[in-house]
């Protein structure tokens, strides 16, 4: 009984698609940062700026959850 239940969570767990637009939204707006900083590099350290601020924010809260 108890692989069964298993096997039914898992199988719930891969059908599970409630956080794919976030994170498609999310790659395709690191894309478009990327290119905009290949393609005007006076842009780039904006970017790069940006992207740690994100980096810092994200390592905080991963760090609050953890606690």
């Amino acid at each position: 009984m108890n692989k069964t239940m298993k096997l039914l969570w898992s199988a719930r767990i891969l059908k599970e698609t409630k956080g794919q637009d976030l994170i498609e939204y999310a790659l395709m707006a690191g894309f478009v940062a990327v290119a905009a900083g290949a393609i005007m590099p006076g842009v780039a350290n904006s970017i790069g700026t940006i992207f740690s601020k994100i980096s810092n924010m994200m390592s905080i809260a991963a760090s609050q959850s953890a606690s």
